[in-house]
């Protein structure tokens, strides 16, 4: 799996998690802070899409991860 790739599958799982931990109809409610995290994360994908720069793929790259689309 490429870089951008696996972006866009962490990106999407801690945006279900925070969800879940941050609507109170959600069974794994927790604190509505987590709403936060939801909204910083949709703050960095916007970013990396005008600037084409993510600190997420930078990292993954670093660790091993081959670049790509």
């Amino acid at each position: 799996m490429t870089s951008w790739k696996l972006v866009r599958v962490i990106a999407g799982l801690l945006i279900l998690l925070s969800l879940a931990l941050g609507v109170p109809e959600s069974p794994l409610f927790v604190s509505q802070y987590w709403l936060y995290f939801t909204a910083f994360i949709g703050v960095n994908l916007f970013q990396s899409g005008l600037t084409n720069w993510c600190l997420m793929e930078n990292i993954l790259r670093k660790l091993g991860v081959r670049a790509g689309c």
